[in-house]
């Protein structure tokens, strides 16, 4: 038993002294096809708002065949540029008529799984992942069931369409105007390097050097997770490794960056960090730090507009094709340096 009072469209048809029938073709935008007279819409209209009536969505996805939802699998919550995709997808799926589920997979694969199938079960009409593994397989038979596009991350020998930043132009940017200023020094602290983040950001890095007719130090390429607490690891690591801060330090996410500069504020305030530090990902509150810090920045709204768009395309049952969107570069720190 409940003390809550759900009014139904019987209710507010008796209220208003008309048919059920009348007030459910008025309520939902159909007086005009069936003529119903003016004052009469006027009146159910009323008496609607009067007690802050809404149609059950429930009953009309229910004739439609559809759940009016989609779902969102993202590794962290936490992880600034994801919840960027998520606060910036939502109201896109709200425009689009649809609810949007998200949920996390902690970038662990039987997390994700269960997530995904939670989603099922909830019968969401499209599925927008951002992929913590390469299992292909998995993936398509995901895609099998329902319009499924993969977001941010792209699965390695997949044909699954996705959409994802353009990572290795702007990161081969960063580097090789870093390496123009005399830096032959760089670590570079990624993620799982099987994942298509890691494979591209790091294609960035080593075509910059390749252009520049250096060799990058292989002893300073350090992966673990994408995960604050490897930041710090792979930097202490480092650290202890030369005896001193690199040249150069560039990240290849956010959440890496914070574990970086966690160890540099406990170390001795930023005092010694390197001139030259970059990251993939933004934030504003790198303007505040004591060291600039030139960042790559992802276009979340393009990112999340044309996951939208694909996943409408496919219930649809038009074709799709992967995307690719540019990111550009935020120069806290414009080379030239002055001397």
């Amino acid at each position: 038993m409940t003390a809550y009072q759900r009014l139904t469209i019987a209710d507010i048809a008796a209220l208003a002294g008309v048919s059920k029938t009348t007030a459910s073709m008025i309520l939902n935008g159909r007086a005009e096809q069936y003529r119903i007279a003016p004052a009469t819409v006027a009146r159910v209209q009323q008496v609607a708002a009067e007690h802050h009536f809404q149609p059950s969505a429930s009953a009309r996805l229910l004739r439609s065949r559809r759940s009016g939802t989609l779902g969102l699998v993202i590794p962290e919550l936490t992880n600034f540029a994801h919840a960027m995709l998520a606060q910036t997808l939502e109201p896109l799926c709200r425009d689009a008529g649809f609810q949007l589920f998200v949920v996390s997979s902690n970038d662990d694969a039987e997390m994700e799984v269960k997530a995904v199938e939670q989603l099922l079960a909830r019968q969401v009409d499209g599925l927008l992942l951002v992929p913590c593994t390469n299992q292909a397989k998995l993936y398509a038979k995901w895609a099998k069931r329902l319009p499924l596009v993969l977001l941010d991350r792209r699965v390695i020998d997949s044909p699954l369409p996705f959409v994802v930043s353009d990572a290795q132009t702007p990161v081969c940017e960063l580097i090789s105007q870093t390496l123009a200023q005399g830096v032959n020094e760089i670590a570079y602290f990624g993620g799982q390097k099987d994942l298509s983040p890691s494979i591209d950001r790091l294609a960035g890095f080593n075509q910059a050097w390749q252009a520049a007719g250096k060799s990058a130090d292989a002893a300073l390429i350090y992966h673990r997770d994408y995960q604050q607490h490897s930041g710090l690891e792979m930097m202490q690591e480092c650290y202890a490794q030369l005896g001193r801060y690199p040249q150069a330090i560039f990240t290849a996410s956010i959440s890496l960056l914070e574990g970086v500069l966690e160890f540099m504020n406990q170390h001795d305030h930023f005092r010694t960090a390197p001139r030259y530090l970059m990251s993939f990902d933004d934030h504003r509150l790198l303007d505040c730090l004591p060291r600039p810090i030139n960042a790559v920045v992802q276009d979340s709204a393009g990112l999340a507009a044309q996951g939208l768009a694909r996943i409408q395309a496919l219930l649809a049952g038009e074709p799709v094709s992967a995307a690719w969107v540019p990111a550009h570069i935020n120069w806290r720190q414009p080379y030239p340096l002055p001397a």
